[in-house]
């Protein structure tokens, strides 16, 4: 297993858009020379390839004030 940041991504997409799949893979195993396998590396590139830029993340929900809660002190 490993983590493709977008850059890399984008790296491998624009390889396999211009050159193919062999030049995307080629690219894959150049950010990670830890996979030996042509084929693995191959298909790993395919499946990159097909992926799309990650939408922007969203602006997170606006909190709602928490209400305090007083201690109940009764007044003997």
């Amino acid at each position: 297993m490993f983590l493709v940041d977008e850059a890399t991504a984008a790296a491998i997409r624009e390889a396999y858009q211009t050159s193919g799949e062999l030049a995307a893979a080629v690219e894959l195993r150049r950010h990670f020379p830890g996979i030996e396998n042509i084929d693995r590396a191959r298909e790993c590139a395919r499946m990159i390839a097909s992926w799309g830029p990650r939408p922007p993340d969203p602006d997170p929900p606006a909190k709602a004030p928490r209400a305090r809660r007083g201690k109940n002190r009764s007044s003997d």
